[in-house]
């Protein structure tokens, strides 16, 4: 998987421009914080990150293939441009529109592959002219070098189907020679705020880490599965309540799971042949869902329904107070596949505990029980109460596979020797 990285554009120099900084400071400054911000929402990291300016001569010769088999053309003043025209295949993904209007341009529709630099800008020196790669040139240039003449799955955002997807699409077939380039692209949508799509440009955004104060990331990817990316999605505190109730329903389902199959449970009646025939209902549902244009808001109700199905029997007081051994494999197996499906979506395990975290808690404990029963030894107490309950809590530790060790010398010393990251 590649991500390109746009580190120059008309934006990024008049930004540069206004803040005297220099173009690539500036860029790397917000591919470091959107890096950060990535991976504080937990989503999947790139192998590659390709910067463009890292491959300019690779686009000029993109440029230069493409004008060599007569699929664009020079301006007067150095620029080239797509002949949409010449194509004869333009507007595959969508209905071309244009109000774009230039004297240098055939038609309103061809686009900059080359555009000429002006006085004070950035430049890198061509056949043509000393100028810079037009936009929709450099995703080509970057996904051919890496992939070649054709890509299984090219993501961005809705709004870039026209003309961004249209035109990579465009200029990568002439250039390869093939009829289709991308096999599938795949979009995702915006958050919009009061109407409007959330963007730099308009000046109603919340960021990432002013979000991350109030919420979380699974609450974020939750609120995103609930809805289908065709769909504009009204951000507001309702509808992240809404996120979190799932959520809290979700982490809940997985804690009485665990308690269940281990026998901690009071009550429950679970049928066995009722569950394993949900269980395969909602593997087809999902399946089915995902498969019909990625609807993560379809796959997820029949999720919840599963998780409905499976609460209902373990909070029936009428049931049994015993759990039968015969039904553990199939709350199991829902649990399996539920955290199989989190998983793949993109949610981290709800009831699991930040490591290092959960190895601060594990050292703390292990130094107020070792503090209590030095003081104790060190003491002519008959009433060994405390000693004997230091004593259970590092048995009791040792069962999740955490062992107490002492480095007996002059000062007793404690080791924390292992830590299983099973623990619950």
């Amino acid at each position: 998987m590649a991500m390109c990285v746009t580190d120059i554009d008309d934006k990024i120099i008049a930004r540069s421009k206004d803040l005297k900084q220099n173009y690539k400071d500036l860029t790397k400054h917000y591919e470091n914080e959107f890096i950060e911000d990535m991976k504080m929402l937990n989503v999947a990291r790139p192998h590659l990150y390709c910067r463009v300016t890292d491959y300019i001569p690779q686009i000029i010769q993109f440029v230069k293939r493409i004008l060599d088999k007569g699929n664009a053309y020079t301006s007067k003043d150095g620029s080239v441009y797509f002949d949409t025209h010449k194509y004869g295949m333009y507007g595959k993904l969508s209905t071309p529109i244009s109000n774009s209007f230039h004297p240098d341009k055939k038609s309103p529709l061809d686009f900059c592959l080359w555009k000429t630099a002006k006085e004070g800008e950035p430049f890198w020196e061509s056949p043509w002219a000393p100028g810079r790669p037009g936009w929709h040139i450099e995703c080509s240039t970057i996904a051919s070098t890496i992939f070649g003449n054709s890509i299984d799955f090219h993501s961005g955002g809705i709004d870039l189907m026209f003309p961004h997807h249209e035109n990579e699409e465009a200029q990568s077939c002439c250039y390869h020679e093939v009829e289709q380039w991308v096999n599938y692209w795949v979009y995702y949508g915006h958050l919009s705020l009061k109407r409007e799509k959330m963007s730099k440009s308009l000046k109603n955004t919340i960021s990432i880490r002013e979000f991350l104060e109030k919420y979380t990331a699974n609450q974020f990817r939750i609120l995103c599965l609930l809805s289908n990316y065709k769909n504009e999605l009204q951000f507001s505190y309702d509808v992240m309540d809404n996120a979190i109730a799932v959520l809290h329903k979700i982490e809940h389902f997985i804690s009485d799971c665990h308690n269940y199959i281990v026998g901690n449970w009071d009550t429950g009646n679970v049928d066995e042949s009722t569950l394993f025939r949900c269980l395969e209902e909602t593997k087809n549902s999902v399946n089915t869902a995902l498969a019909n244009d990625f609807n993560t808001a379809k796959a997820m109700k029949s999720l919840i329904n599963l998780i409905n199905v499976v609460n209902k029997m373990l909070h029936d007081p009428q049931g049994s107070t015993n759990t039968s051994s015969t039904c553990i494999p199939a709350v199991a197996a829902v649990l399996n596949y539920t955290s199989e499906i989190l998983f793949k979506f993109g949610i981290s395990n709800p009831n699991a505990v930040n490591d290092s975290r959960m190895d601060s808690v594990v050292e703390c404990l292990i130094k107020f029980r070792g503090a209590v029963r030095n003081k104790i030894l060190g003491q002519d107490v008959k009433d060994k109460t405390l000693l004997t309950a230091c004593d259970k809590v590092r048995s009791e530790l040792s069962t999740y596979g955490i062992i107490i060790k002492f480095c007996l010398s002059r000062i007793p010393k404690l080791k924390l020797v292992g830590v299983s990251r099973n623990i619950k």
